[in-house]
């Protein structure tokens, strides 16, 4: 049987399951623990994979930001799910042609390291729903928001998982792991 490569998706997540501009909502809970999980999420990772809202927001902070996690971030390979996106600019970083389904798959069968998705909603649901992900990593945050986008929309078909690990931090964000059931 030949090695796949795991395609990783790692999430910020609210109680009411949004998943939107966490950016705005989970610093009161960035600690040493969570620190810790995101880096861990990238540890065996050696390709970022990014919707391209996310893709911008990164590439405006993480090239000017100095330390272990910026250094790897911007120096691994990365690529960008878009249909708009014609170049992407940030260091090693390849827009994917034609469908990411299909990309993905023959990405997988490739050697190399995990494949992380750092947010990239619309990317995370394509991919679940194909039955791509390997692991799907929520960091569940103690607040409701009340509105936004969630992870799970309506009329998204059902995606059976099981829980393959579960830590909480001592800010009550849950750091909870998922394989396809």
């Amino acid at each position: 049987m030949t090695e796949t490569r795991e395609i990783v998706a790692g999430l910020f997540i609210s109680l009411d399951g949004v998943v939107e501009a966490p950016e705005t909502w989970h610093f009161p809970y960035l600690n040493d623990e969570l620190e810790a999980a995101v880096a861990d999420m990238y540890a065996e990772a050696d390709t970022l994979l990014l919707g391209r809202a996310t893709y911008e927001s990164f590439a405006a902070v993480w090239p000017d930001l100095e330390d272990e996690l910026a250094d790897q971030l911007n120096g691994m390979s990365k690529l960008v799910a878009s249909t708009t996106l014609e170049k992407a600019g940030w260091n090693n970083s390849t827009v994917v042609d034609g469908d990411l389904t299909t990309a993905l798959k023959q990405l997988k069968q490739q050697p190399g390291g995990k494949i992380v998705i750092s947010g990239s909603i619309s990317v995370v649901r394509e991919l679940l729903q194909a039955g791509l992900i390997d692991e799907l990593r929520l960091l569940v945050h103690p607040i409701v928001l009340g509105s936004g986008q969630r992870l799970f929309a309506e009329g998204v078909g059902q995606v059976p998982l099981a829980l393959t690990r579960s830590v909480t931090f001592t800010t009550g964000v849950l750091d909870l792991s998922y394989q396809p059931a």
